[in-house]
């Protein structure tokens, strides 16, 4: 089993890019970190199928949760961490195992923290929403996810992403009617309808609302479309598919509600709008004096974070939560994703002060 390095978490990092974890394929990695934990003993470690959770117990005041999955989307030709000078090149460099590293690298040091600590390591991120670790464990322990605050170490080049936007996916799908394409006035064609919806969609004016000091952009999409019978036919049917970027103003239903409203203008009796993916945003979460404490300790900028993250699982549960790791999200899933040894080092000492002192 590979044995990972100590007392360097650029090395630590390096170590963990060189394990493979694509989703569904997590094992190897769980194990090894699983015995690097069950030798801390400070900790109390559980495992609860590919995920783990490890926390003291220390009777502190206030309880706060580190956060990061352990998969990585599928690799392109970036296997295994490369480093050229300061920079670390290899799937999962930037999304997330720098930020993984710098959980475990505290959780292996600080043995008496400030403050209570749950170090959450999860499965299955990179996929949907069923698959995720973060449900299983809900499923089987929820009370180890309890705490006053959380923080997931997602790439924010060193910036306090506070919150999160929610996601929606739907299929709008149009009829018409088939007819031989030599005698077109015969039928009704399903994707030229798809025009007066895509303009809709193209059309749409993105609200920016302020939350608690943080701008999110909101968007609406079409992100697919289907449609077609064969060379000669005029389609009946044509599916686009809709993805729509909400801010936490805004609940999972009102932002579902906003859509169907948009939407409406085009649709018929025998039209039908399907639902495949809904999951709410989250709001900052400001204000929190531990989260204050990380912020002006370090001149952390604080902005929103216009992505979905998981972020909104804590936050459903009561606990704020924000995202604070090293990385450049903007350079995430891509082939060329890299970690720069200075963001890594950044990201680490200020969570150091923040267990270590506490408020």
């Amino acid at each position: 089993m590979t044995a990972l390095p100590s007392g360097d978490v650029w090395s630590l990092t390096a170590a963990l890019v060189d394990i493979a974890s694509e989703s569904f394929y997590e094992q190897e990695i769980v194990a090894v970190l699983e015995t690097e934990l069950r030798a801390c003993g400070h900790l109390t470690v559980h495992r609860i199928g590919d995920n783990l959770v490890a926390r003291t117990n220390l009777g502190r005041g206030r309880r706060l949760v580190l956060g990061g999955h352990t998969d990585t989307v599928p690799a392109n030709d970036n296997v295994g961490a490369r480093i050229d000078g300061e920079r670390m090149y290899g799937v999962g460099s930037t999304d997330m195992k720098g930020g993984v590293a710098t959980m475990v690298e505290l959780a292996r040091t600080v043995t008496e923290p400030a403050i209570d600590i749950t170090y959450v390591l999860y499965a299955r991120e990179e996929v949907a929403e069923i698959h995720n670790g973060l449900r299983e464990i809900e499923a089987e322990r929820p009370d180890l996810l309890n705490g006053d605050v959380a923080l997931l170490g997602e790439p924010t080049h060193g910036a306090l992403e506070a919150g999160c936007q929610g996601t929606l996916r739907v299929e709008v799908t149009l009829r018409g009617a088939r007819a031989h394409t030599a005698r077109p006035w015969m039928g009704r064609n399903a994707i030229h309808r798809l025009g007066d919806l895509l303009a809709v969609i193209d059309g749409y004016d993105a609200r920016r609302p302020v939350v608690e000091g943080c701008e999110y952009r909101e968007a609406l999409q079409a992100v697919h479309v289907e449609g077609g019978v064969a060379g000669n036919v005029v389609p009946d049917l044509a599916m686009v598919r809709i993805n729509h970027r909400f801010a936490p103003d805004r609940s999972a239903d009102e932002a579902l509600a906003h859509v169907r409203d948009l939407v409406a203008s085009v649709m018929e009796e025998d039209d039908t709008f399907e639902v495949t993916d809904l999951s709410p945003a989250a709001r900052p979460g400001l204000g929190d004096p531990l989260i204050n404490a990380l912020v002006e300790r370090n001149g952390l900028e604080v902005r929103a974070k216009l992505g979905w993250t998981d972020v909104a699982f804590f936050a459903a549960r009561g606990v704020p939560a924000s995202n604070f790791g090293p990385g450049d999200p903007t350079i995430a899933h891509t082939q060329g994703e890299y970690l720069e040894r200075q963001w890594l080092i950044d990201t680490h000492a200020a969570l150091l002060d923040l267990v270590t002192n506490g408020v």
